[in-house]
């Protein structure tokens, strides 16, 4: 048979499996790499068709680094975060430091153990974004801190990689390290340069046609990946970097998009590879360690979390335990940093395989863990008392006058903050986020730390004696508990939630809801009251966007709570 029909039969192979895992709502990786397991045997004993397939995992591999780069952005350090800075170096330093100990353990050498190690320690930024997007939770807490801890393990997963690249195959001496390290930093500050000074100019030419946009975007990234090959990095950090220095650029979101089926196309054969480098006789040598490994992944690497979050940070357990799960598998970059290690001979096809292995199984272990999460959380919730303080946060008792209480300070929040105080209002603010609450307490606001899904703590608030009831919380099973909750026993009590979704806004007017904030839909009528105020006066419209701007500010800097001050 000649490539065309090998790489058309793949890809058929590639296309069921991956329709079947869909249906069991896994990852469709995991069927790239089966569909390598089950045709490897077949067509990688030929060389040219290996040949060929390895050059198509490389674009792949160039191309995921590329559009991960253009999504790491500089800035995003400081959006990550005080906690996910915390729990995301916690989490690396210990599961690095465990996974070495279990893998020499296991027999490994401390080199191999030291690559295992790495490999265990960061998880899947692109499996858990698209997960808690099918669960429609990232606008919630623990989804905030966990993006911020994987984007920092995408950050030092960066510098490993090119640490490696740099020395990989070659004698590590003074020399050849301060080499290495020049050219790397002349070749970023001329980036950079080019970047901040040239690009903005000739960023006009390429964006007036989407096909040269397209062009420029493949030439730009895999141009920069040769240029750091010569220089003696590898691809994957000149793909990486390139990327990162369009992160910044006007048009970095529509290249980013444009890319993605290119992508998707090269990196489904390099997975297709991955996996025909697992053999079924190997299985017979490495089910041990590869059990082993993947229980570290599912079990110990959440606990890491869990504990960092709860006894050490002082959130409440229910957001440490989801937050927890979302690193309980490991990431496409432990593949590529192992097989990194593999062309530079410092490991044995044999680790990638037992590390392929470990993705399969806690790539799909913890597909189930994170979409069920509130099911199982309901399930142990007893038993995670221990990893909770008994003082979380420094509190504010609920006063018995309290006429409103306020589920959710942020965003939304802000304005119900100011309003009420204005009126003079008692105001009780309920809020699951420990900053939020330190800053209304440096304020003398009366404030709760606690979770609007717990109903323990709704019992203590006095929910029946209070005049009106505001969330501010987005998720409609949350919602809908709290208006159940609270219509059990304060009938007579005005209640205002908020909704995304003009279906759940529905429902949760029919479950007892006296008003649901509609965001989208309000913000359209607002628009539309101002051009049927201002009509076309240009000079109204920046007045009100001068103010607006103003606003955001405020909000950005202070996170809601500042106009109280």
């Amino acid at each position: 048979m000649n490539l065309f029909i090998d790489i058309s039969i793949i890809l058929v192979i590639a296309t069921v499996l991956a329709g079947i895992l869909a249906k069991l709502k896994q990852p469709v990786i995991i069927g790239h790499i089966m569909t390598g397991l089950i045709v490897g045997p077949f067509l990688f004993g030929n060389q040219q068709f290996r040949d060929v397939i390895d050059i198509f995992s490389q674009f792949g591999i160039a191309l995921l680094l590329f559009i991960i780069g253009l999504n790491l952005s500089p800035k995003v350090i400081k959006e990550v975060g005080k906690t996910s800075l915390v729990v995301g170096l916690g989490q690396i330093t210990l599961t690095a430091f465990l996974g070495f100990l279990i893998n020499r353990f296991l027999g490994f050498s401390a080199l191999v153990s030291g690559y295992m190690a790495i490999g265990l320690t960061f998880s899947s930024t692109i499996i858990i974004m698209k997960l808690l997007s099918d669960k429609k939770d990232l606008s919630k807490l623990y989804s905030k801190i966990s993006i911020g801890l994987l984007l920092l393990q995408d950050l030092v997963v960066t510098i490993l990689l090119i640490a490696l690249s740099a020395f990989s195959g070659k004698p590590v001496t003074w020399e050849t390290g301060l080499l290495m390290i020049l050219k790397g930093v002349v070749a970023i500050d001329l980036l950079v340069l080019f970047t901040v000074y040239a690009l903005p100019k000739i960023s006009s030419i390429f964006a007036r046609s989407q096909e040269f946009l397209f062009l420029f975007s493949i030439g730009w990234g895999l141009g920069f990946a040769t240029l750091f090959h010569y220089l003696g990095f590898s691809i994957e950090i000149g793909a990486l970097i390139a990327g990162i220095a369009l992160s910044t650029s006007t048009y970095h979101h529509e290249i980013s998009s444009r890319l993605h089926p290119v992508r998707d196309f090269f990196i489904i054969l390099f997975f297709i590879m991955l996996g025909s480098k697992v053999s079924i006789p190997m299985l017979s040598h490495i089910w041990l360690p590869a059990l082993v490994l993947s229980l570290f992944v599912l079990i110990i690497k959440p606990l890491i979390v869990l504990i960092i979050m709860g006894p050490v940070l002082g959130y409440r357990k229910k957001t440490s335990f989801l937050t927890a799960l979302t690193v309980s598998q490991i990431s496409e970059f432990s593949l590529i940093f192992l097989m990194m290690g593999e062309k530079s001979g410092h490991i044995s096809s044999d680790m990638v395989s037992l590390i392929t292995v470990v993705s399969i199984v806690s790539i799909a272990g913890s597909t189930y863990l994170v979409l069920y999460s509130d099911q199982i959380y309901q399930k142990v919730a007893s038993y995670l008392s221990i990893f909770e303080k008994k003082e979380t946060k420094k509190e504010i008792a609920p006063s018995s006058s309290a006429e409103v209480v306020l589920f959710g300070c942020n965003r939304i929040g802000h304005d119900f903050l100011q309003f009420f105080k204005n009126m003079g209002k008692e105001l009780l603010v309920v809020d699951i986020n420990p900053e939020i609450i330190d800053k209304l307490d440096k304020l003398a606001i009366p404030c709760r730390y606690g979770d609007a899904d717990d109903n323990e703590f709704l019992d203590e608030l006095g929910l029946e004696k209070v005049q009106m009831v505001i969330s501010t919380i987005p998720d409609f099973d949350t919602n809908l508990f709290l208006i159940g909750k609270v219509r059990q026993s304060n009938k007579d009590a005005i209640l205002i939630v908020i909704s995304h979704n003009a279906d759940d806004a529905i429902g949760l007017y029919e479950s007892g809801a006296t008003y649901v904030i509609t965001p989208h839909f309000l913000g359209g009528q607002f628009a539309s009251m101002l051009i049927s105020k201002y009509g076309f006066d240009m000079e109204k419209f920046i007045k009100e966007k001068e103010k607006h701007l103003k606003d955001l500010e405020k909000r950005r800097e202070f996170g809601g709570v500042e106009s109280i001050i």
